[in-house]
């Protein structure tokens, strides 16, 4: 069983895939768009890749503050995973995503990768962390339920 993780931002949406086993996550792909509001193009990229890996839920980055108060971005995702489970037809679980950009920032610059070269991989790799979280996180509490 795959899932997709998604790390949706105001004009990119980052993608990653789990592993069959769901294990591991993969950055695999950023989706860019000229305007906000523009999303038609990306939700049919979504399902393509959806179709492509046979993913059967996706996980969406739900971005909110240190604090843990749900702000603007928040709504906007909800609005977003709302469009996607209408539209594809799969759950869409939120899953939060504080840090997982700087997570992605930190590996590449420890990578060596040129800061104007960032952006292109940063979108991708916040994706892949926030499915890592996800998977993570549910492979704990199998082993919390076999206890």
């Amino acid at each position: 069983m795959r899932i997709i993780g998604l790390d949706y931002g105001s004009k990119t949406v980052g993608v990653a895939v789990s592993d069959e086993l769901g294990w591991t996550a993969q950055a695999l792909e950023t989706i860019s768009r000229k305007e906000e509001n523009k999303l038609r193009k990306t939700l049919a990229r979504i399902e393509e890749l959806v179709r492509t890996y046979g993913a059967e839920s996706i996980v969406l980055g739900y971005p909110k503050h240190m604090n843990n108060e749900a702000g603007d971005r928040c709504a906007k995702t909800e609005e977003f995973k709302a469009m996607l489970e209408r539209r594809i037809g799969i759950p869409v679980i939120l899953q939060d995503e504080r840090m997982s950009t700087v997570s992605a920032e930190r590996i590449l610059m420890e990578g060596g990768v040129r800061r104007e070269n960032r952006k292109e991989y940063v979108d991708k790799m916040a994706a892949a962390f926030i499915l890592q979280t996800y998977l993570e996180r549910m492979s704990h509490d199998q082993e919390d339920r076999s206890i």
